[in-house]
């Protein structure tokens, strides 16, 4: 099995040091570089091609946001980014999800949780933890009252697609969407897929975005 390429960005070079140690001996893994900027980030993104950036959010000169959209703007085969953040509700999450950002990561997480969210970015599949990606939606987006017209896009969507869409936006993971349609993961991820390219989007993350902005899924409802 191919090792995932590994981008390391923060400015703080204990941070960078620390994350190095956690991944270092993951056969999976391999940080192919280190940067302290997004200037930097992104010099490096294009240089080393990782599979996967690792990128803190305050930075001086180019931050994480900014870098990540560089960084995204490469298209579908460019690196995927997740956030590292020291908050569990960073003001600048969402901006940095708009950007491009594939995954959000707390700066304190476990081990585990770190290759998760490098190995589930690597993959494409943008939630890394959709509970938390969830309450930021909830807590920067507006949605559309369900009394405005449906937009015309999601006309496109099958009865099927539509209802796996409005689970998404709820923040239900693949294996959650599997149990509760009763279907098999892989009968998801083919789901999924269609709904992103009927609809022109990016990955799960602006899925979910467009389920609030839209009125499918409404603040505060549970799943």
């Amino acid at each position: 099995m191919t090792a995932v390429r590994v981008l390391l960005c923060d400015d703080q070079e204990l941070v960078r040091a620390g994350l190095d140690m956690l991944l270092a001996g993951e056969a999976s893994v391999e940080v192919v570089g280190q940067a302290a900027d997004g200037l930097e980030a992104v010099r490096l993104a294009r240089s080393e091609v990782p599979d996967v950036v690792l990128m803190d959010i305050r930075m001086p000169g180019l931050d994480g946001i900014e870098a990540t959209r560089r960084i995204r703007a490469g298209g579908p085969e460019a690196p995927r980014v997740v956030i590292l953040t020291t908050f569990d509700l960073d003001e600048y999450v969402f901006a940095a999800f708009r950007a491009g950002a594939s995954g959000f990561l707390l700066k304190d997480s476990p081990r585990e949780r770190i290759l998760e969210a490098v190995q589930h970015a690597a993959a494409g599949d943008a939630l890394v933890s959709p509970s938390v990606t969830r309450r930021l939606i909830e807590h920067y987006v507006t949605p559309t009252p369900r009394s405005r017209p449906r937009p015309p896009e999601l006309d496109a969507l099958t009865p099927r697609e539509a209802e796996v869409l409005e689970l998404i936006g709820r923040g239900l993971s693949n294996a959650e969407l599997a149990g509760r349609l009763v279907v098999s993961e892989k009968t998801v991820k083919t789901h999924v897929g269609r709904i992103l390219a009927k609809l022109g989007l990016r990955d799960r993350v602006q899925a979910v975005i467009l389920a609030y902005e839209t009125g499918i899924v409404v603040p505060g409802e549970s799943p």
